[in-house]
């Protein structure tokens, strides 16, 4: 038997244990690191071929350290609604402030007060599609055209009328309208507010005239040319008081679009002339907030409480995701191993799904690593008792001589 063999296989195993406790300790230490994936150590003989007679050469242990990158984490609520977390498989791409790409399942980010970039914890970038140019066509095995999602370049928006709608009575008692003996040259007058490009309010006259005794002319005017209408219909009516023609039509804004009035539901019945109007669009308005959707589609929210799709946020996947090769900061890139990158959206192609709101907590289980490191601490002490008994051997073999 080769004592120099023992001494060397003893260390070996002593190393191997120390690999071990030091996988303990940092996923102890990362017990509370959001999206971090366990890390452990998982031995491998190593065998010297000393033939069946004679002496035997005893080998050593190998250690290969494994990730639990595919194994998920309890999901938790929190109370910031740009917290992310994947339910099921995938990892955001991000990027370090030198533009290099990398994958995380850490998503809790913050708005970055120098850039209004998404940023996580370890400093790294939540990149996703713009949708200015319309719906995305990513690149399904690369990360161009990826860009950082920054809800403040939305900026204020202002949002012309696009459609309108008046509804209500037209009151039956009401007279044809006689031109000779009316000053006015109208029966009824309200009026709409909408608004133009620029977002400014325009308010238009809505002239109403019972020309015949189921039939009504609507003119719309401009209050600067009460001269020339924007937009008119003629609104026919059946003898049950209901819409039967003219039941929408065109008025164009000034300095605006052409919108669409909807008049499908004014009814000429007996009783009060009583109408309502609506119109879409608003004055100009800032992004005050942001909104995820389980698809990845980030939503800048004005103040006035509408929203509008900024973004679409990509989740990546691998072949191999615990082949993964780790990164400081909670990242990984691709390897050899795990195969290269693949781009896709939340809930297609096997991909989870987003939970704004939520994080994904460490996969760790600290009752699992307290009793791997008792384990460890036992191994290791053995291994030193079979270093310290080859020592005390090749001792006796030196005292042979005196």
């Amino acid at each position: 038997m080769s004592l120099i063999g023992v001494l060397r296989t003893g260390v070996s195993g002593m190393n191997a244990q120390s690999n071990r406790i030091s996988t303990v300790a940092e996923n102890i230490q990362n017990a509370s690191t959001t999206g971090y994936k366990r890390t452990s150590a998982e031995f491998s003989s190593l065998l010297l071929d000393s033939g069946d007679v004679g002496n035997y050469n005893s080998g050593a242990v190998e250690t290969t350290l494994r990730r639990s990158v595919s194994e998920g984490g309890p999901i938790a609520s929190t109370n910031s609604d740009k917290d992310l977390a994947i339910q099921g498989n995938g990892f955001f791409v991000v990027s370090d402030a030198a533009g290099a790409p990398f994958m995380t399942r850490a998503g809790n980010f913050v708005v970055d007060g120098k850039t209004g970039n998404l940023v996580n914890a370890g400093g790294f970038t939540l990149m996703g599609y713009s949708l200015a140019n319309g719906t995305p066509n990513p690149v399904l095995n690369g990360v161009a055209d990826l860009k950082p999602v920054n809800v403040s370049v939305m900026g204020q928006e202002a949002r012309p009328s696009t459609s309108a709608t008046i509804s209500g009575n037209l009151s039956f008692e009401t007279p044809v309208y006689d031109p000779a003996t009316s000053t006015i040259g109208y029966s009824k007058k309200n009026s709409l507010k909408v608004y133009d490009n620029v977002g400014q309010p325009v308010t238009l006259d809505v002239q109403m005239t019972k020309t015949a005794a189921n039939t009504w002319s609507v003119k719309f005017f401009n209050p600067a040319d009460a001269t020339t209408p924007v937009g008119t219909a003629t609104v026919a009516f059946d003898g049950n008081g209901k819409v039967t023609s003219g039941g929408s039509t065109l008025v164009q804004v000034p300095n605006g679009r052409e919108i669409k009035v909807d008049l499908g539901g004014l009814t000429q019945l007996s009783g009060d002339h009583a109408l309502s109007g609506t119109a879409d669009g608003s004055s100009p308005t800032s992004v005050s907030g942001t909104a995820f959707g389980e698809d990845g589609t980030v939503y800048a929210v004005y103040s006035d409480g509408t929203r509008k799709a900024a973004f679409k946020v990509p989740l990546a996947d691998v072949a191999s995701p615990d082949n993964l090769s780790p990164r400081a900061g909670n990242v990984f890139t691709t390897s050899a191993e795990s195969g290269d990158i693949q781009i896709g959206f939340a809930g297609a192609g096997g991909r989870g799904i987003l939970k704004a709101g939520a994080l994904e907590q460490s996969n760790v289980d600290v009752s699992t690593e307290l009793t791997t490191m008792i384990e460890s601490q036992t191994v290791y002490t053995a291994n030193s008792k079979v270093f310290m008994t080859g020592n005390e051997l090749l001792e006796t073999l030196m005292n042979l001589k005196r």
